[in-house]
C-alpha cells in the first residue's frame, strides 16, 4: 500500500506521518526543494494540537510555540472595545497557540525524516493524473531536467494549496461563499521584547481595519486593509506600526495578501482526495486556515488506512460529507466576524461599540466568544444520530482532561475506535476498545461522561451515546 500526498505544507506532512502510523507507505512530492522560507500561518487551536498530538508532535511544537492570551478589539482611536481571553482548553492543550510556520515545518519534517514509512521527494511537479479500475497513476515531472517519469499510487492526496494542481486535474472548482479583501501583510522581527498586550489586536476601523500580534520568540506580525485602488506603496507603514508600538522593529516581509472565501465544490475522484487550502479558503479573522486542513487529514487519514486494509471504498464518501459542512460553517463565520469587526461606517462603529459592551456585561455570551470549540460533524454513517442536539457530544471532540499517570488521553485510547464507559451496558453494535472512564483517573471525564458511554472514532470524533 502506498499513498502519494501532493503537497509538503503542514497540511500534507501531517497527513504523512498520520498514515505512516497507520503502517502505510507514503511519499510526498513538492514543487520546491526547501520548505517555503516565508511565515504564513501563526495561530492554531486546542482542538488542531490534537491532530499534531496524533502526530507525534505536539511536544515539539510546544518548544516553538506560545500560548496566546486571546483576542482584544480595538475602534479606530486604539481603544478597547472588548477582550476575549483565551487559556487552557478541554483538550490538554493551550486554547490557542502562536508559532511561525517555518518552525513548525521544521519539527514536522525531522519527524518525516526519522519515519520510515514516509519519504519526501522535493523539485517535482504533477503533470497528469489517470485512474481506471485499478492504482492511480501519475506523470511527475522534474523541475530542473524536465524529464517526465509515471508513479503508481493506492490512493493520492491533494494537499498542494490553493493553487491545486490536483485540484484542477480532478475537475473541480471553488465556489465563492464571500467577498475577496487585499491585505498587506508585515512580518517584523523586534530587538528586545515589545510591550505589548500578549494576545491578538484586531482594529475594527472601516476605515483601515489592521490587526496586530506577538508571534513567537522575537516575531511579530501586523496586518492592514488595503482600500480599493490603492497600493502597499501608499501606505505610510512605519506611522501605521508605531500606533502598536512597533516603530523600531525590523521588517521582515512585507507582501500584499488576497484574503478569499472559498469552497470546492468536489473534494473526491476514486481514489484521489482533496484537503487543506486546495479544499477551502478562509479569512483569516478566526484563525482557523491551517487548522481547517489538519482536522481534514485527520478525519481522512484513518478512514483511508482501512480502505486500503480492505473496508469499502464508500468510507471515503464521508470526507467532503462530513468536513466540506464544517469548513463552511468556519469560513462563513470569519466572513460574518469580518464584517461585524471592520465593515460599514461611522454608525457601524458606534453599533459595534454599543454591541460590544453588551457582550461584555454577559458571562454566557463572553464565554461563548472566548471558546475554541467548533461546530460539531453533521450526522452520518460515522455520526449515528439523526440530528445533533445542542449541547450533545455526538459529532464533536471528545475532552482530553489529564488522566492518572500522567499520560494524554488520545495514547491510551489508541489508535483505533473506542468506548468509554460509565459502567453501563454497551451497544451490542458498538465495536472498539472498552475502557471503564472510573479506571482513567480523571474526574473530569468522569464528570462530563455521567452515565452515558460514548463511542469514539480513531479521530477522537465522538460517534454515538448511549
Amino acid at each position: 500500500m502506498t499513498v502519494v500526498v501532493v503537497g509538503a505544507g503542514p497540511v500534507g506532512v501531517t497527513a504523512a506521518l498520520l498514515l505512516a502510523r497507520r503502517g502505510v507507505d507514503v511519499l510526498v512530492l513538492d514543487r520546491h526543494e526547501e520548505p517555503w522560507p516565508e511565515p504564513r500561518a501563526v495561530h492554531l487551536d486546542d482542538e488542531a494540537l490534537r491532530v499534531l498530538q496524533a502526530a507525534g508532535v505536539a511536544e515539539a511544537f510546544t518548544a516553538v510555540s506560545r500560548p496566546m492570551a486571546g483576542l482584544r478589539l480595538l475602534d479606530g482611536d486604539h481603544r478597547t472595545l472588548a477582550e476575549f481571553g483565551r487559556g487552557a482548553g478541554e483538550h490538554g492543550w493551550p486554547q490557542a497557540s502562536m508559532f511561525s510556520q517555518p518552525d513548525l515545518e521544521a519539527v514536522l519534517r525531522t519527524a518525516l525524516a526519522a519515519e520510515p514509512r514516509a519519504r519526501l521527494r522535493g523539485g517535482v511537479e504533477l503533470v497528469h493524473l489517470a485512474q481506471h479500475a485499478g492504482p492511480v497513476r501519475l506523470t511527475v515531472a522534474d523541475r530542473v531536467t524536465c524529464a517526465e517519469e509515471v508513479l503508481v499510487a493506492d490512493a493520492v492526496l491533494g494537499c498542494d494549496g490553493a493553487n491545486s494542481t490536483v485540484r484542477r486535474l480532478i475537475g473541480s472548482w471553488m465556489r465563492d461563499l464571500g467577498p475577496s479583501e487585499r491585505w498587506l501583510v508585515v512580518d517584523l522581527v523586534a530587538d528586545a521584547p515589545l510591550d505589548v498586550w500578549p494576545g491578538v489586536h484586531q482594529v475594527c476601523d472601516p476605515v483601515r481595519p489592521a490587526t496586530f500580534m506577538p508571534v513567537a520568540g522575537d516575531r511579530y506580525r501586523a496586518e492592514f486593509r488595503l482600500a480599493a485602488g490603492e497600493t502597499p506603496a501608499d501606505l505610510d507603514l512605519p506611522a501605521l506600526l508605531a500606533r502598536f508600538g512597533a516603530a523600531g522593529c525590523t521588517v521582515l516581509r512585507a507582501a500584499e495578501y488576497t484574503f478569499a472565501a472559498r469552497v470546492a465544490d468536489r473534494w473526491r475522484s476514486g481514489r484521489v482526495l482533496l484537503c487543506g487550502d486546495a479544499a477551502h479558503l478562509t479569512p483569516p479573522f478566526i484563525g482557523q486556515g491551517l487548522g481547517l486542513g489538519l482536522r481534514d487529514v485527520h478525519q481522512l487519514t484513518w478512514k483511508l488506512a482501512e480502505v486500503l486494509g480492505g473496508a469499502d471504498d464508500a468510507l471515503l464518501d464521508t470526507h467532503q460529507a462530513e468536513r466540506a459542512p464544517h469548513a463552511t460553517a468556519m469560513i462563513r463565520l470569519a466572513v460574518l466576524l469580518g464584517r461585524l469587526m471592520t465593515g460599514g461606517g461611522a454608525r457601524a462603529s458606534w453599533v459595534r461599540r454599543t454591541v460590544l459592551a453588551g457582550v461584555r456585561r454577559v458571562p454566557r455570551l463572553a464565554a461563548f466568544a472566548s471558546s475554541s470549540r467548533t461546530p460539531p460533524l453533521r450526522p452520518g454513517p460515522l455520526v449515528r444520530r439523526r440530528r445533533v442536539a445542542p449541547g450533545s457530544p455526538v459529532g464533536g471532540l471528545l475532552p482530553q482532561p489529564p488522566v492518572a499517570g500522567g499520560r494524554r488521553l488520545d495514547d491510551l485510547l489508541g489508535p483505533g475506535w473506542a468506548v468509554l464507559t460509565a459502567g453501563g451496558p454497551v451497544p451490542p453494535s458498538w465495536s472498539g476498545r472498552v475502557l471503564p472512564v472510573a479506571e482513567l483517573g480523571s474526574p473530569e471525564l468522569v464528570r462530563w461522561l455521567g452515565r452515558r458511554s460514548v463511542l469514539v472514532r480513531p479521530d477522537r470524533v465522538v460517534a454515538a451515546v448511549a
